[in-house]
């Protein structure tokens, strides 16, 4: 059998089995595992997405649990440029973030 048909043919047990709605439940505790046992896959995944457009920077901090500082400096380290995609909310909850591990309340 091949490496692709064994796939689909577990697949197709692991949702016959009842213990996932479907199998893309399945697969996304699958790779959330997967993440959760390989930071450093789940942070080149991020950065990937970051690249493509599809996470804003406020969302790849949240993602690789880095601050944005840390971030900014893996990102610049790894040669990927910037993108300013970030709305106006998540500029805010970056400030506000900032301002509390400076010791600083805000409301």
């Amino acid at each position: 059998m091949a490496s692709h048909s064994l796939l689909e043919a577990e697949l197709d047990a692991v949702a016959e089995t009842g213990l996932y709605e479907s199998r893309e439940s399945f697969l996304s505790d699958a790779v959330q595992t997967l993440f959760a046992a390989r930071p450093d896959l789940r942070e080149a995944v991020a950065f990937r997405l970051y690249e493509k457009g599809i996470f804003s920077l406020g969302r790849t901090a949240e993602w690789t649990g880095l601050s944005i500082e840390e971030l900014k400096e893996r990102l610049h380290q790894r040669g990927i440029s910037r993108q300013a995609s970030e709305s106006l909310e998540e500029i805010e909850a970056m400030a506000r973030t900032a301002l509390r591990a400076a010791g600083r309340e805000v409301d």
